[in-house]
């Protein structure tokens, strides 16, 4: 699910002259916080540029249920009037659930998406199996140790280091 809306003022601030950290830093407590309050989880938050056009996409999550065009909705208006108030350029905003086939990009994710089923590709095998590549479901991650999986095949727990992982997609068996 996705909703996209385009800030249309007559904003005409260079982005060179806006450094993107800070105003990241000011954005993201503020999607948090109007996040939490529609009882979702914020996945990630980017701000890029793509064919000369400037891009906030918000990507949301719910452990409770499916996440809609409505919550997109819902939240695209909730942060509308803020956002313009902070990003001192034109750009589109887009909201969207992270998709059922997302890659896993920052170690938050294993933890946001614990329990949920997800496509491994490995750099060196875990077991006596030999494989690379495999479905698993999300037992538990600790940053120091690694990600712990259920590895179906095998029908039991393997821990595997952070290095060893070359991608991490979210499986789904329905597509």
């Amino acid at each position: 699910m996705s909703k996209d809306r385009y800030n249309n003022s007559d904003k005409n601030v260079p982005f060179e002259y806006v450094n993107k950290r800070e105003l990241m830093e000011k954005l993201e407590p503020l999607v948090d916080n109007t996040l939490m309050r529609y009882g979702l989880i914020p996945v990630e938050t980017e701000l890029v540029k793509e064919n000369h056009k400037w891009f906030l996409r918000i990507f949301i999550y719910s452990t409770e249920r499916e996440v809609n065009l409505d919550d997109c909705e819902k939240v695209s208006r909730s942060l509308n009037d803020f956002l313009d108030e902070l990003i001192p350029f034109k750009y589109y905003l887009e909201v969207s659930s992270p998709g059922m086939e997302r890659k896993i990009k920052s170690d938050k994710e294993y933890l946001i998406f614990k329990g949920k089923d997800i496509n491994l590709k490995l750099k060196e095998p875990v077991d006596e199996s030999g494989e690379k590549q495999f479905v698993a479901k999300i037992v538990d991650f600790d940053e120091n140790v690694g990600l712990t999986v259920f590895a179906y095949k095998d029908k039991k727990d393997i821990l595997i280091k952070k290095d060893n992982i070359i991608s991490a997609k979210l499986y789904s068996s329905e597509i």
